[in-house]
């Protein structure tokens, strides 16, 4: 069974990684990552996080805080943000309810893709999930009215280390499929971005 992410990047369940499966994308240490459903009269029953299954991917992870974001309207934005090192942390984002399209940001100045974009659109429905390693801001609009989004996170916020970047700041040009109706005055704000401090 096929799925498919944005910039023409297939997804598909690899029969021989068990209930998870990760595709890597073109933005170093970002994967996607499916798990697969086993359904019947019940309903599904599907995982969403395995440390075994990072573990074989290399994938060194282990949350340690889940959060939920509830979003009543389409048209929602949220990000892009990030955690400045000696606090940077890694996610996974998993939606659970309607649709969003999730977007990773390579903030990485040694990285080959250095200010490059990745977005996958996640949904109940497709089962998708989007990690997100240090370095990278993360950000996702949402494409359903009350969409329900899981955030598992391997490290504890700290507020004075949350930083972000502009959803529209020209030193990204992130092509976002719809205009944002709701957003944080603070994610409205978020000055041109020009190689700050390293996240």
């Amino acid at each position: 069974m096929g799925r498919t992410v944005c910039h023409g990047h297939p997804v598909a369940a690899d029969e021989e990684s068990g209930m998870i499966s990760f595709v890597k994308t073109p933005l170093p240490g970002v994967v996607v990552m499916q798990s697969e459903k086993a359904a019947d009269a019940r309903g599904y029953f599907t995982r969403l996080y395995c440390q075994q299954s990072f573990a074989a991917e290399k994938i060194n992870f282990t949350p340690q805080q889940n959060s939920l974001s509830h979003n009543p309207k389409a048209g929602t934005l949220r990000g892009m943000h990030f955690q400045r090192e000696p606090a940077a942390e890694q996610k996974l984002v998993t939606c659970l309810r309607g649709k969003i399209y999730d977007v990773a940001v390579d903030l990485r100045k040694e990285s080959p893709t250095y200010k490059k974009w990745f977005c996958a659109e996640l949904s109940a429905e497709n089962g998708l999930g989007l990690f997100i390693p240090k370095g990278c801001a993360h950000g996702f609009i949402t494409l359903e009215d009350d969409t329900d989004v899981l955030y598992q996170i391997d490290g504890l916020y700290d507020p004075a280390a949350a930083s972000g970047l502009r959803w529209n700041d020209p030193a990204f040009n992130i092509k976002w499929p719809r205009q944002p109706v709701v957003m944080s005055e603070r994610d409205r704000d978020w000055a041109d971005y020009t190689g700050g401090p390293k996240p």
